[in-house]
Formats: C-alpha cells, sequence, structure tokens
C-alpha cells in the first residue's frame, strides 16, 4: 500500500499519508589528479561522491552546488547530467533518487559538512568501501569517459 492514515492537525480527520522517495543529488567533481570523494562521518560510513538531499524549493542543480560547496568547499563549473538512480534499496536509511552530475573545480578540495575526510582518486584506483549504489554511478561515469 503506498499510504497510511494519519490525523489531520486541524480537525482530526483521517487523511492519506503517501510515502514517496526522497530527491537527492550527487556530484561527481572532477579536479587535477581524479575526481573527489569524502569519507563519510555518519553512517552509512565508507567513501562516497559528495551528494546529498535537495531542499523544498531548491532546483536539482542548485541542490548539487551547494552541497558540492558544503561538502569539499569547491566552487563547480560546467556541471551536466549523468544520470538518475533510483534502486529503491540504494540507500538502506529510505527510498531515495538521485540525480547525478558531473562537473569540474578548481582549488584544493575541503573535507566539510558531514565529511570525515576527503581524497581525490583516480578513476581506476577507488578507496573502498564505497557507499550506496556509488560503485555502479562511478563505472556509469567511467563508461562515458571512455566513449568520450
Amino acid at each position: 500500500m503506498p499510504f497510511e492514515y494519519i490525523a489531520c492537525p486541524n480537525c482530526g480527520s483521517k487523511v492519506k499519508e503517501y510515502r514517496n522517495p526522497l530527491p537527492t543529488v550527487d556530484i561527481i567533481i572532477e579536479v587535477a589528479g581524479g575526481i573527489v570523494l569524502i569519507e563519510r562521518k555518519n553512517e552509512p560510513y565508507g567513501w562516497a561522491i559528495p551528494g546529498g538531499f535537495v531542499d523544498y524549493g531548491e532546483t536539482l542543480e542548485a541542490a548539487a552546488t551547494r552541497e558540492s560547496q558544503e561538502e569539499t568547499a569547491l566552487e563547480v563549473t560546467n556541471l551536466r547530467l549523468l544520470g538518475c538512480y533510483s534502486d529503491p534499496k540504494r540507500d538502506k536509511r529510505c527510498h531515495t533518487i538521485s540525480t547525478v552530475f558531473v562537473a569540474q573545480a578548481d582549488g584544493t578540495p575541503q573535507a566539510g559538512d558531514d565529511a570525515a575526510g576527503l581524497g581525490v582518486f583516480p578513476i581506476d584506483a577507488l578507496p573502498s568501501p564505497l557507499c550506496f549504489d556509488h560503485a555502479k554511478i562511478l563505472a556509469d561515469y567511467a563508461a562515458t569517459k571512455k566513449r568520450a
């Protein structure tokens, strides 16, 4: 069943509460020497593409730019879409749909926000473990780079 019933806070009537996937963004940031990955401070632990939840009233592009700044201190340019990932099991915490972008950045990334650490890695020498479905996303990214 896609919804449950809850009580309206104003009148007490029974209303449907829909359970919908939550929108997220991930951003593959290309810098000299590779791509930026963060080491997560919170569960699930491991390495991840910088990203996070889209705020209400925010575009996907604005969310990707904001998350990049918050997690890596990098201003990104040339933002472009890689793809969307919607496997209900991609995040064990809840059902999310991620729109994944690729962009470039200059400068020295710094771990921020919910990042315990940060590194720049060549696409053929990624750290382990990778969180969520990021191994699949990065494999798709690598395949697009080979075709270019």
